[in-house]
């Protein structure tokens, strides 16, 4: 039987330590990297049935480097480790290209049985349902009567979060957060340029929801 393939990048050296000798008693082959640059050069040495992510690094957002693997091709399965689960949070992760998302502390049982659903799936084909609309967070579509349009990864993130909760007045800052998530300064009126993109991206999808100026609050999906 071959061994299922794993990366795990990790700082925390003892968490390291104990998933990656955990997996190796389940049965997966494991390489692991303590930053992202050690992560490429795995992923660039061969192939991986599936990665582990510690979105938390000293030297990247594992979000980011996620979205630069995509960029480059890569399409190997991703799950986030994080400590963080807001909901804005998880929308990020998978608008980044990661598949799964498991928060700190785990359950290793749990983890497990994600990697292998994922191997088993060969990744994530789960878009997100929003407002009528299915948002594809691998391709970053959006597609609602019949048609498609492409999406920024920062589009997506924003269309994502008003998504979650259609029908609501989200607040600015939210929306901020959601799609600029390694905290980057933002100008008062950057958000209002990204909204007026998604406009017109979503007028050309037949039967799609607009977005909803809430004055004083934010926007919402409607």
């Amino acid at each position: 039987m071959i061994e299922p393939r794993i990366i795990l990048l990790e700082d925390d050296e003892e968490l390291r330590s104990i998933v990656g000798r955990g997996l190796r008693e389940e049965g997966f082959a494991v390489s692991m990297a303590g930053s992202a640059a050690e992560l490429v050069r795995h992923v660039d040495a061969g192939d991986a049935d599936a990665l582990i992510i510690d979105i938390g690094l000293p030297d990247a957002d594992g979000r980011d480097v996620v979205q630069a693997l995509r960029a480059r091709g890569v399409g190997t399965p991703v799950i986030f480790l994080t400590a963080r689960d807001a909901l804005p949070d998880r929308l990020a992760g998978f608008a980044s290209g990661g598949d799964d998302y498991l928060t700190k502390p785990f359950h290793f049982a749990e983890l497990v049985a994600r990697l292998q659903a994922l191997i088993r799936r060969g990744g994530s084909e789960t878009a997100i349902e929003a407002g009528g609309m299915r948002l594809d967070p691998r391709s970053h579509d959006a597609s609602c009567g019949g048609r498609n349009v492409k999406l920024t990864p920062t589009e997506f993130r924003i269309l994502a979060r008003l998504g979650a909760a259609p029908g609501d007045a989200v607040r600015r800052r939210d929306l901020v957060r959601a799609a600029w998530p390694h905290g980057a300064i933002v100008h008062d009126n950057t958000l209002d340029v990204y909204i007026a993109r998604l406009r017109r991206k979503l007028a050309t999808l037949p039967g799609s929801p607009g977005i909803v100026t809430v004055h004083g609050v934010g926007y919402s999906l409607q």
